[in-house]
Formats: C-alpha cells, structure tokens, sequence
C-alpha cells in the first residue's frame, strides 16, 4: 500500500511538472482534462510520442493498471497476470475478447513484423520455452506494456537486451482487421 501512494505521489508530482512546463499557447493544459494527463504522462515519462499516443482510452487504461501486482491467473487490479491484462485491456478498450493464454491469443492474431506494430497490437515471448509463454500490448516508440512476473503491471522496452532476446512476434487481431469498425485496434486509432 506504501508502494502505491509512494508511486501516485511521485506520478502527480511528475504530472504537475509537465503540466507546468508546457506553456504552449496555441494548446494550453488542462490539468483536470484525464485525457490530456494520461497523454502527458506517456509522452513524457514512459517516453512515448505524443504523436503515438493518438489513442487515449488505451493510454488511459494502462496508466490505471501500472503498478498493479503480479498473480497467475488474478484478473483484478489486486493482482493480474499477462494474458488476463492483456484480456482486460482489450475488453475495456477494443471491446474485443482475447484468449485466456498467451499461446491462445496469438491463435487469434494475424503476425506482423516488429517495425509494423502499431499502438494496441499485441507482442509475444518465448521465455526459456519454445512456446510462446507471455504477451504483452505495444504502445508505441518501441513501448510495450504488461505485467511482469516480477514487477507488476509495467511499461518496458522491446530494445532491452532481455526482451529482444526473447521476443518471438507481433499480432494484430484477426477481428480489428476483418470486423471493418466494431470496436478493433485500427478503428480505435
């Protein structure tokens, strides 16, 4: 619970000082606009563009979800694992239902190339298996989001030594591609 507020607090501070930096006139902040926040925090925190943060319901997501503890098979915000963040998130944002594993879900995904991911396509792990064992969302800049094993729901990077050594693929949902506007990840760019 220390770990929380210790966490929120720094996160506020972080948000008021961007909020504060930035006296663009043609554009000016609205600290109370969620929206705007969530869109500052990724742009200059995680380090995600702002031009890559075109979709704030799935930024907005996340940014609820970081810090949440990591739980094999938990799907709450008491503990998550990686396919059922990954579930909850494209149920909340695409309203679109994903398998209940990571191997499950990449059933569902079309493959693309890692240069072609695209904010709310999913990436997948082999880690020390020849299966694919974990999932994550990408939001751009090479940004992914997900929750580790080790340290809760988090945003890393597929250029780290660790996980580019254990990326297998990207994968967009077959339904974003083929429902033509129901809710998918192209429609909710």
């Amino acid at each position: 619970m220390k770990r929380k507020t210790s966490v929120a607090c720094l996160l506020f501070a972080c948000l008021f000082a961007v909020s504060q930096a930035q006296t663009s006139a043609d554009q000016p902040v609205n600290p109370s606009d969620p929206d705007n926040l969530a869109k500052d925090y990724f742009s200059q925190i995680m380090g995600v563009a702002v031009s890559a943060s075109t979709n704030t319901q799935l930024y907005q997501f996340i940014y609820e979800w970081i810090g949440t503890p990591y739980r094999l098979g938990g799907k709450t915000k008491r503990g998550v694992d990686c396919s059922k963040f990954a579930y909850e998130l494209y149920d909340k944002v695409f309203n679109t239902t994903l398998g209940q594993n990571s191997r499950n879900i990449y059933t569902q995904v079309d493959p693309i190339a890692k240069d072609k991911l695209m904010p709310g396509d999913l990436v997948f792990f082999k880690i020390r298996s020849r299966s694919i064992t974990h999932v994550g969302v990408y939001i751009g800049d090479d940004k992914f989001a997900h929750a580790s094993s080790s340290r809760g729901v988090m945003i890393s990077d597929l250029n780290d030594a660790y996980w580019k050594r254990y990326y297998y693929n990207g994968g967009r949902m077959l339904a974003a591609v083929t429902n033509g506007g129901s809710g998918g990840v192209e429609d909710a760019l």
